[in-house]
């Protein structure tokens, strides 16, 4: 795939007025933070130095430089257009007044904190681990791509799947039908974004980092971008720098500007733009909540389902995100120590207050009573983990001397249920084991 990106060399006001208004769908600008410094790095291998001049004579000067730059992009954004300014506790004060003075209070949209983990601090003062974006909209029609992510692991599971609604005092209760049983809310999608996002800062050893300081991550402004902008529209970043904006763009099918005042940092931008690079974040992926109680080692036996972790329930591991008629579908993986017909108990108790039709317990060791159980509990599904089937094809190997790849190994449980006329993995129309 081809660059879809343009770069300039030059000061972003310059460029800016030389391009046509209503041009550009989101702007986001990372432009010196009032922090009086020379910011200076070498790259990893030593060999150059990228630098950039952040030291100003006055805040009255510092403003005048942001107000002349966001004027231009104000006319720059199309109706449906949106601006990512970012910013950190140097200069939030100064960035915000003038904001609110260009794209008025009313377009504020939310004031974004990104959170992230970094090192010791040395100085007498609470450790910085976070920056923050302010989020503003050209006007009210502007594109916003509403982001899912898992629920806490403080959330009530057993609230979020009963469907609820207003009662004539106008109070939240859980609905009910006619028969007065409580009426499950089907499928969830997860949770909303909220405004504080914890990415990870970028790991001095990450495939993307390039040694320029400052350098954001890309999963960052690839969340940006994904939120507040569609495949084709154009994303502008007039303080380039590495070009991280104009990666992440590339990489979501976005058309990209990027303009930076250094010669180095437009280098640097087109040699990412012809080889770009994502870093995987593992932190991200397994989350920072180590105090969930739901058991990684049980979930793992899960993988390749879409599915919601449940916590703090003793007899379900986890909820299918697509229920069946409007239903859950709960699943419990077996324990060591238990029989199968005490973990599918206690799926069953579990599930009752669910409205559960279907619910599929994973046997990990049959063991205990499971052979000669000729019953389940109704709706409960037994499903043989891969770890039994692999154990019993070896067994067969060992006893029989050959190898027999195409025959379907007997399930002597299932023979013996079906020898009797019925299945012990089938749901039946049993009464409650718990009665």
């Amino acid at each position: 795939m081809g660059s879809k990106a343009k770069v300039y060399l030059g000061d972003c006001l310059q460029v800016m007025r030389d391009m046509p208004s209503a041009s550009v769908d989101l702007v986001y600008i990372d432009p010196p933070f009032f922090t009086q410094k020379v910011h200076e790095l070498y790259t990893r291998d030593r060999t150059r130095i990228f630098s950039f001049d952040d030291v100003w004579s006055s805040q009255k000067e510092y403003a005048q430089f942001l107000f002349l730059r966001l004027q231009e992009i104000y006319r720059l954004l199309s109706a449906k257009g949106s601006l990512f300014f970012h910013c950190d506790r140097n200069n939030t004060h100064i960035a915000r007044l003038i904001l609110d003075e260009i794209f008025g209070r009313h377009n504020f949209r939310s004031e974004i904190i990104w959170h992230y983990r970094r090192w010791s601090n040395s100085q007498r003062r609470l450790l910085p681990a976070h920056q923050t974006i302010y989020y503003y909209t050209k006007s009210d029609n502007f594109t916003f791509n509403t982001i899912w992510v898992e629920y806490s692991p403080t959330t009530n599971m057993d609230q979020i799947l009963q469907l609820r609604k207003r009662d004539q005092f106008r109070k939240s209760v859980y609905a009910k039908d006619e028969n007065g049983e409580i009426i499950p809310s089907g499928r969830k999608a997860g949770v909303p974004l909220s405004d504080v996002w914890d990415i990870p800062y970028l790991n001095p050893k990450a495939r993307e980092r390039t040694g320029y300081p400052t350098q954001k991550p890309i999963l960052l402004l690839e969340r940006i971008i994904g939120l507040a902008t569609d495949k084709g529209d154009t994303v502008l970043d007039p303080f380039c720098g590495s070009g991280t904006t104009l990666v992440a763009a590339h990489l979501l099918e976005r058309f990209a500007i990027g303009i930076d005042s250094s010669a180095d940092a437009v280098e640097l931008t087109r040699s990412r733009l012809a080889q770009p690079t994502r870093s995987s974040s593992l932190l991200l992926l397994t989350g920072r909540e180590s105090y969930r109680c739901a058991d990684e080692n049980v979930l793992a036996v899960l993988q390749g389902l879409d599915y919601v972790p449940v916590h703090r329930n003793l007899g379900i591991d986890a909820i299918l995100r697509d229920g069946l008629d409007g239903t859950p579908i709960t699943i419990r993986v077996q324990r060591h120590h238990e029989t199968v017909f005490e973990a599918a108990r206690k799926l069953f108790r579990a599930s009752t207050s669910k409205k559960a039709k279907i619910m599929f317990l994973v046997v990990i060791g049959k063991g205990g009573d499971f052979e000669f159980a000729e019953v389940l509990p109704p709706g409960v599904i037994a499903i043989e983990s891969p770890a039994i089937r692999i154990r019993e094809y070896l067994l067969s190997l060992q006893k029989t001397g050959s190898i027999h790849p195409d025959r379907e190994l007997a399930n002597p449980v299932k023979q013996k249920a079906e020898t009797n006329g019925q299945s012990a993995l089938l749901p039946g129309n049993q009464p409650d084991p718990g009665q």
